[in-house]
């Protein structure tokens, strides 16, 4: 390396740093941990024998019954008791990806990330189940219904509506992020359980087809239903890319490959480069087919290694970017609610190019600057740590994790008293003053991240009602696993 790039390497680096210093380590071991337990208390359905979480008990235990099929069981996607199909084929999608880039380091915890995958994709499995129909189920409860009311999920009584896509009402969106969910959790079942990851990538393959033979946006079919909660702003292209890219990399298809070069342009590949979440998939894309032209067995995929390369440009702090910002503790900051989905999914794809980057013996050059694999995770372990307490505030915003963290989150399951504690019911309405107290909540759900600082300014309401900073979410966590894997294996 050049003098005077290194030069550039370092003192972006090293500024960004003496900005905002970590204070003290970290325990990333039992931060990760923590994090990969926090979904066995959004688990729905019956619960198994070996359930760490005490304080939950099975609900929806008769999910998908008016619509003849048994749909229990899935993941809970934030702090209410709706299952809704995008974010959770999602957040078994950065499961999974967190499990395969970074299982070396789990430990004694890849049994747990292990059982985490499987709780998703057994019920994307019963959700699939019709493909053969040209039916997919995408949503379980109204959640209009369900929001009207601060309830636990043992008690809820509120409308459990079947929602489905199928040829006439498409959702290429929906439908794509279970294709790819379903791929990558085949690669992950591959070696351990065989028939299992034969039977997540026959369906992988199914439902990618449906998709892409009925294309839409799931929002337009079903737009009272999944609006504003989960409505597809971005359009169904992205995830169609996406699925195709997983489908790639678990099949060794050629078809797939094909498919990405055929559609790259039709379906947008270089747009929103520096976005990815539940929503939005381009720059997961572009880091994830990267990985093979890194490694030298795929120039006709070099255009998304541009885009990625473009992804990592635009976060380096210092380089002025108006979709990638950072607070003056050094956060990462996008406009809109829930931003550490935004902190750890970008946060994730930082640290898997720099594996790839690290492999390959690349740079990514960025103008004057030029962005090594060891400032990529410095940049990732930096957002990780503001998480875990080094952060203007001195908090973690992971539940359970340090000596000061949220008391009181917005969850309905972790604010109102235990079934255990309180075995009457509680009703609808009768919730309503537990929303409203101070008192911090009384089950603590261990590794829930929540939504954290909404502005620049890193300041958090600790207050049930300001839902956009202290509900936690799966797809917030779900990429943090991987992080947090490896952190703990290197530092």
């Amino acid at each position: 390396m050049a003098p005077n790039t290194l030069f550039s390497v370092l003192s972006v680096l090293l500024l960004f740093l003496s900005l905002h210093p970590s204070s003290a380590a970290h325990d990333y071991r039992d931060a990760l941990r923590k994090s990969i337990l926090f979904f066995e208390g959004q688990r729905s359905g019956k619960l198994p024998a070996d359930q760490r979480l005490r304080w939950r008990r099975d609900s929806a235990m008769h999910d998908g019954a008016t619509a003849g099929v048994d749909l229990s069981g899935g993941y809970y996607d934030a702090g209410d008791n709706i299952k809704f199909g995008f974010p959770m084929a999602f957040t078994t999608t950065m499961l999974s990806w967190s499990v395969i880039d970074f299982e070396k380091s789990m430990g004694a915890e890849l049994g747990n990330a292990l059982k985490a995958v499987r709780w998703g994709t057994d019920y994307l499995l019963k959700a699939t189940a019709k493909i053969g129909s040209g039916v997919v189920f995408v949503q379980v409860g109204d959640p209009y219904s369900d929001h009207n009311c601060w309830e636990r999920p043992e008690d809820m009584d509120t409308l459990r509506t079947v929602f489905k896509i199928d040829g006439s009402h498409p959702g290429s969106d929906v439908a794509g992020e279970t294709a790819a969910a379903l791929a990558a959790a085949s690669i992950v079942f591959r070696s351990r359980d065989p028939s299992y990851s034969t039977m997540l990538l026959n369906r992988a393959v199914a439902v990618f087809q449906f998709a892409d033979s009925h294309r839409g946006a799931y929002s337009n079919s079903l737009r009272r239903a999944v609006c504003p909660f989960y409505c597809d702003v971005n359009g169904y292209q992205d995830e169609l890319l996406w699925a195709a890219a997983w489908l790639h990399k678990a099949s060794r298809r050629r078809q797939y490959r094909e498919y990405i070069v055929r559609n790259e342009v039709v379906l947008r590949a270089g747009d929103t480069i520096n976005e990815f979440g539940w929503d939005n998939k381009h720059a997961g894309i572009n880091v994830l087919i990267s990985k093979e032209v890194l490694m030298g067995r795929a120039n006709y995929f070099a255009s998304f290694k541009q885009n990625a390369d473009q992804f990592i440009c635009s976060t380096l702090p210092g380089i002025s970017h108006p979709q990638v910002q950072y607070s003056p503790g050094g956060l990462i900051f996008k406009a809109g609610g829930s931003n550490m989905q935004h902190v750890t999914s970008l946060s994730f794809l930082l640290l898997a190019y720099s594996n790839y980057l690290s492999h390959a013996n690349k740079v990514v050059p960025c103008g004057e600057t030029t962005a090594t694999p060891a400032l990529l995770k410095h940049l990732a372990k930096r957002q990780v740590d503001y998480i875990l307490g080094d952060n203007p505030l001195g908090m973690s915003y992971m539940v359970g994790y340090g000596p000061r963290y949220p008391q009181r989150i917005h969850h309905r399951a972790s604010s109102l008293p235990s079934v255990g504690l309180h075995p009457a019911r509680i009703g609808c309405k009768a919730g309503s003053r537990y929303f409203f107290s101070p008192n911090p909540n009384p089950n603590v759900l261990v590794g829930a991240v929540v939504g954290g600082p909404s502005n620049n300014t890193d300041s958090f309401p600790d207050s049930r009602p300001f839902f956009q900073q202290s509900e936690p979410t799966t797809y917030i966590n779900a990429p943090l696993v991987g992080l947090l894997a490896f952190f703990s294996g290197h530092y």
